[in-house]
């Protein structure tokens, strides 16, 4: 490759329109600033961006420039990935613009460290990168037809998501990787949100689901492990906590459009007295034209069957308001599609647990005094429960 052939190349880059987006990106900023200072010629500033390019091709942890490349084309979220996601037919201008796209990134994948220092007038030493084979039309074809399984953008490289504070979707960096092989016990109310989360990837009617019973029983970790079990189908999941509520509207705006499912997960869910959250909750599983979503469903977890304190039995008024009123709260848990209680284990079952989760982490204490030591500890903690025993045995393998 000659000196002219990487000027072309840095303005072929320049010219991109459905694929803008990838100039913002650190390492492709870092090349143009290369090819620029090459075509100023100037050495020692050209020597400084090759380098810091280099550099950030390090840091994001894929050294070969052509997988980059490859990875960073297929996450992009631009205009024609979103038609596609959409399941619109793209315009023909558009199509062509993306054939021409492709081939520009092709090029900019088939860079070697050689090629990329033709022209450069410096005969020291320069940090190199490895070269692998890839065929970006054909990776990005790829990830047009399965669009809803691969999905676009921040949900193609992540898994579970929250709502910030100000209302923006963003992607938990750290998510939690539970599996349902570590969650002892419960198989059938695990097969039941399962079987629901399976008929939503299958494009058919899937029901919000309410999951109750005691803390500690595994509610909030079934319904992440099967987020888990089932992501590489296209599923995704999206906490919003309680005070957010009133958001669920816009975000079902826009989640409606993406190509693949999600799970809107509300964690330890309770209302108190005049709490506006419980109105809005209500609108929305009693079937807003904003709610009817063809790949969102709610699922919600609560330590209390009614979701609603006592306390609302004490509003004031006459007793038939007050019945009333009573009732309205009470039947708000009878307007998820499915409920499924998550009962406190007995002693049998907690053991079970226990020596399930003890043999996983490699515990060799003798059955009698592991069971004597789980017992003492649940004691300790109110009464026995999933998460007792992953606490007590998570204890234990700390101190081996």
């Amino acid at each position: 490759m000659t000196k002219k052939d990487l000027t072309q190349l840095n303005i072929r880059l320049r010219s991109l329109a459905i694929f803008r987006g990838l100039l913002t990106d650190p390492v492709m900023e870092s090349l143009l600033d290369y090819l620029a200072q090459l075509e100023d010629g100037v050495p020692r500033q050209a020597v400084s961006c090759y380098s810091r390019f280099v550099s950030r091709l390090y840091g994001a942890g894929c050294p070969a420039l052509s997988k980059y490349v490859e990875q960073l084309a297929g996450d992009d979220e631009n205009p024609y990935i979103r038609v596609i996601g959409q399941g619109q037919t793209p315009r023909p201008e558009m199509v062509e613009c993306l054939r021409h796209e492709l081939q520009t990134l092709q090029a900019v994948a088939d860079l070697t460290p050689a090629a990329l220092r033709a022209g450069l007038d410096w005969e020291g030493y320069l940090p190199g990168f490895p070269t692998e084979p890839t065929d970006i039309a054909a990776s990005y074809r790829r990830r047009c037809e399965h669009i809803g399984k691969l999905g676009y953008g921040m949900y193609a490289r992540h898994r579970m998501f929250y709502v910030g504070d100000a209302g923006q979707i963003l992607p938990v960096r750290s998510p939690d990787k539970i599996r349902l092989s570590s969650l002892v016990d419960y198989r059938p109310q695990q097969q039941i949100i399962l079987d629901n989360t399976l008929a939503l990837l299958a494009g058919k009617p899937a029901a919000n689901i309410l999951l109750t019973g005691d803390a500690g029983t595994g509610k909030s970790s079934t319904v992440k492990a099967v987020v888990n079990e089932l992501s590489y189908k296209g599923l995704r999941i999206l906490q919003v906590r309680k005070e957010q509520l009133h958001a669920i509207p816009g975000i079902l705006d826009e989640l409606n459009s993406n190509p693949l499912k999600f799970i809107l997960f509300i964690d330890d869910l309770s209302f108190q007295k005049d709490d506006d959250n419980f109105s809005a909750l209500k609108a929305i599983l009693e079937g807003s034209v904003s709610a009817k979503s063809r790949n969102v469903v709610i699922y919600a977890t609560s330590n209390r069957r009614h979701l609603v304190k006592e306390t609302f039995s004490g509003r004031d008024g006459d007793d038939v308001h007050r019945n009333d009123t009573m009732q309205e709260m009470l039947s708000l848990s009878e307007r998820f599609g499915i409920q499924v209680t998550f009962q406190k284990p007995d002693k049998k079952t907690y053991l079970g647990i226990v020596h399930h989760l003890a043999q996983e982490a490699g515990i060799t204490l003798p059955p009698e005094e592991l069971e004597l030591l789980a017992e003492r500890y649940a004691l300790g903690r109110g009464g026995r429960s999933a998460r007792a025993a992953r606490q007590f045995i998570d204890g234990l393998a700390a101190r081996q």
